[in-house]
């Protein structure tokens, strides 16, 4: 029996044992260790808490192969498509058996007909929602990035399997295929190591003592990069997501790679490039020299630059390419701090990657805004979670992801935004969100918004409108105005004073006030497109522009 395997079959057990209702639709308890095998993959590879990976599956009948689903974000005209299947053997631990071929050729097939508008593809009512939303944002020339998670708990696919991916004629610029298992989910689980290293910097560096701390900055060439990589790898950067699930392949980690190929662009790749900024704890080098220094590092950790790292390892590493990079450099930053100077860290950290939406939700957690919240929800009974890094859940614990997503939804009366821009929430809309929001406001969203998505997630496909899963963060919003409406209240008004009288008024007429909207919705539809059928690729469209928020403007106010 191999040791990580029975691990990740443990965990298996521990979720199984923790969350019985969730298994419930399964039909035996092979289905219900496959899909909590899934389930775990999910969690590990992006990142995410294990309630969430809910939400993201798929499988069922007509799955088309697809047992889960995740959707980023448009960005750059781009959205990353992650998509999972799962190959859980039970009886068998010993962890040789490789994914199965027809699982691969399936996936083939699947990329290939999921992704084009044209092409007609059976589903079962958990998948088509969310690939029709999809196909509407590629028949608006935005471009999809996928990512396939091919997960199991043996070894990769075979050589004949690999063929099928080879002879798909998939763009590679487009599609990634990624091979997950249980020791994928041991080496996430496992402590990260302390990387003790050194690097070559040539010519001249600028080493000097500033506010108690050391810096250095010089050049390295590239080729030290790409092999300080290939001997740690992803231990040198701090989320599980990158280290993971691969280079994500988009326009900025595209164009590094082409200024690394190009023999007359790369000697300016310096200056092209906005550098690598490495935190330790300490680092020694030999003062007597002028320049050309060896530098030795204990504990380094990139903090910023993750990408660029990658993308000249792959490069770097590339078998067809034999490319001189002798004169190819970046610049790199080193900050010597002490262990005490872990909010620094964070300060640097947010301030050098301010563009990326996993890391801001932790670094904003020490802010004011948030302690705030922290304590005023602590007075009426819950457990805000600030960080995402916090193992708690359950009712009354309301994470700082949710408050966000739900406030901005509610309370601003952005339902779009609330949906289709969480990576600004603790970005650009981070101040039009939490200012001026006190805990009673927060935790009000929160109920309003858990209501409805679980309404969504009760209903029946069969009698149920189309357009309800598109529509939980506009009848979240309906329903706030309808809670304010019902006490006179403006939304400044609310506050622990009348906290107690707003819950128990929203949660007696919670299914009304649900019902009321739905018909809202509906006649918001009838008004921008009158009595003609509407696609679900329509449909997506329309709640993720907000066509509808003049329609309903004033609403139950």
């Amino acid at each position: 029996m191999d040791i990580n395997a029975s691990i990740v079959d443990q965990q298996i057990t521990g979720l199984l044992e923790k969350y019985p209702d969730w298994f419930t639709k399964c039909k035996d308890e092979n289905q219900k260790r496959a899909t909590a095998f899934i389930l775990l993959c999910m969690k590990n590879c992006l990142d995410i808490p294990i309630e969430e990976t809910l939400e993201l599956l798929t499988d069922g009948g007509n799955d088309a192969g697809v047992d889960g689903l995740h959707m980023s974000d448009v960005e750059d005209g781009e959205f990353l498509v992650t998509l999972f299947q799962g190959k859980y053997k039970i009886k068998d631990l010993e962890g040789t058996f490789n994914f199965p071929e027809n699982g691969v050729q399936k996936a083939v097939n699947t990329v290939q007909t999921l992704f084009d508008p044209g092409k007609a593809i059976d589903m079962n009512p958990n998948l088509k929602p969310k690939v029709e939303e999809i196909r509407s944002l590629v028949m608006e020339g935005y471009i999809p990035d996928v990512r396939v998670v091919l997960c199991n708990n043996g070894a990769k696919w075979n050589d004949q399997a690999q063929h099928w991916i080879d002879q798909s004629q998939l763009p590679k610029n487009q599609t990634q295929w990624i091979h997950f298992n249980h020791d994928s989910i041991v080496d996430i689980l496992r402590k990260t190591k302390s990387v003790d290293d050194r690097l070559s910097f040539v010519g001249k560096a600028i080493v000097e003592d500033f506010n108690y701390r050391r810096v250095l900055v010089g050049k390295v060439p590239v080729s030290e990069i790409a092999e300080l990589f290939n001997r740690h790898d992803d231990l040198l950067l701090q989320r599980n997501i990158r280290r993971y699930l691969g280079l994500h392949v988009n326009r900025v980690n595209t164009a590094i790679h082409q200024t690394l190929k190009d023999p007359d662009n790369r000697s300016n790749f310096y200056f092209f490039n906005n550098g690598i900024t490495i935190i330790c704890q300490n680092f020694r080098y030999n003062a007597l020299q002028g320049e050309n220094y060896q530098v030795k590092l204990e504990n380094m950790q990139i903090i910023n630059g993750g990408q660029t790292c990658k993308t000249i390892q792959q490069t770097l590493n590339e078998p067809y390419l034999f490319n001189d990079y002798e004169n190819t450099y970046v610049m790199v930053r080193i900050y010597e701090l002490a262990n005490d100077d872990q909010d620094f860290v964070t300060d640097i950290t947010y301030a050098t990657n301010s563009q990326n939406p996993v890391d801001l939700q932790d670094l904003r957690s020490n802010d004011a805004l948030q302690k705030q919240l922290e304590i005023g929800m602590e007075t009426f009974g819950y457990t805000y979670k600030r960080q995402r890094e916090d193992r708690l859940s359950g009712p009354n614990i309301i994470p700082s992801s949710i408050t966000a997503e739900a406030v901005l939804a509610i309370w601003r009366e952005k339902p779009h935004q609330a949906k289709f821009r969480r990576k600004d929430h603790f970005g650009k809309l981070y101040d039009d969100i939490f200012q001026d929001l006190n805990a009673a406001q927060a935790i009000l969203a929160v109920l309003i918004f858990r209501y409805v998505d679980n309404a969504r997630k009760r209903a029946n496909p069969d009698n149920a409108p189309d357009f309800l899963p598109y529509a939980s963060h506009y009848l979240a919003m309906l329903i706030g105005r309808h809670l304010l409406s019902s006490q006179n209240l403006y939304l400044n008004q609310v506050s622990h004073r009348n906290f107690t009288d707003l819950k128990q008024s929203f949660e007696t007429q919670q299914e009304d006030w649900h019902y009321t909207a739905i018909e809202q919705i509906q006649q918001a539809l009838i008004q921008c497109y009158g009595d003609r059928p509407i696609s679900l690729q329509q449909l997506a469209a329309t709640f993720r522009r907000g066509d509808l928020l003049e329609m309903l403007r004033g609403v139950s106010q």
